[in-house]
């Protein structure tokens, strides 16, 4: 059943956003006039080949990078000309992101991980609740060494929900995992965005995981050539590829 996300209040207003790389002699175009905006609580799938430019959308929605020109709001914030202190700040608040390889410490434990981000935010979930949302209450003491892959990425999902984030970025979360795997970490992103009401954002290059989504953008060339809402939104479960 689709929830009608359009009643809902707009979390990022991104307008007319270039990005451009300087490379020796050349400047290549990341992101060419891009306009979106994010509804609170939708899960928003964006799709594109490897250099579509989607990674660096969603790091200048994370704040871990700004455009060349255009403007990005956060709710009432501009993104766009807040300094360093001030994105430090909305990232630590407010983004939990998730990548393609878990960035999680080897030398801790699942438990201390977690308790690591929590340490840092006002109103943190217990790590030991967020490991246990993500399915991994009887792992907690384990060092990244004992687990899979997949529960890898759990923990670092674990992480990035644990601070309670409004928004969750993910980059390529199942792109290093084969697909039983993919399917389980996508349950886990599911399962998070319904329970904690949070907002979604997750690029791939995968198509079919477009069918989880509330609403898809494909990219291509820096640019936002389709949107469009999947007429079913299927469970994880229901995903092939």
């Amino acid at each position: 059943m689709h929830h009608d996300h359009s009643a809902r209040p707009i979390l990022f207003d991104v307008q007319h956003v270039t990005k451009s790389y300087r490379m020796g002699e050349l400047d290549v175009v990341a992101l060419n006039d891009v306009s979106l905006s994010i509804r609170q609580s939708e899960l928003l799938v964006i799709l594109g080949a490897s250099g579509s430019g989607k990674s660096t959308l969603l790091n200048i929605l994370g704040g871990l990078d700004v455009p060349t020109s255009g403007t990005v709001h956060y709710r009432q914030q501009d993104l766009t000309n807040a300094g360093d202190a001030e994105l430090t700040e909305f990232r630590r608040r407010s983004v939990g992101f998730v990548f393609q390889f878990y960035n999680i410490i080897p030398s801790l434990t699942a438990f201390e991980n977690v308790k690591l981000v929590t340490d840092l935010v006002d109103a943190p979930m217990d790590p030991r609740q967020a490991l246990e949302l993500v399915g991994l209450a009887d792992r907690m003491g384990h060092f990244p060494s004992q687990m899979s892959g997949g529960e890898q990425q759990r923990v670092a999902i674990a992480r990035a929900i644990a601070k309670r984030p409004d928004v969750l970025l993910c980059d390529e979360p199942t792109g290093a995992l084969d697909f039983e795997t993919g399917v389980k970490v996508l349950e886990v992103i599911d399962m998070v965005h319904r329970e904690l009401d949070a907002t979604v954002a997750l690029i791939t290059h995968n198509a079919s995981i477009a069918d989880m989504a509330d609403r898809v953008l494909r990219m291509r060339s820096g640019s936002i050539v389709e949107e469009y809402s999947p007429p079913v939104r299927k469970q994880p479960r229901e995903l092939s590829w």
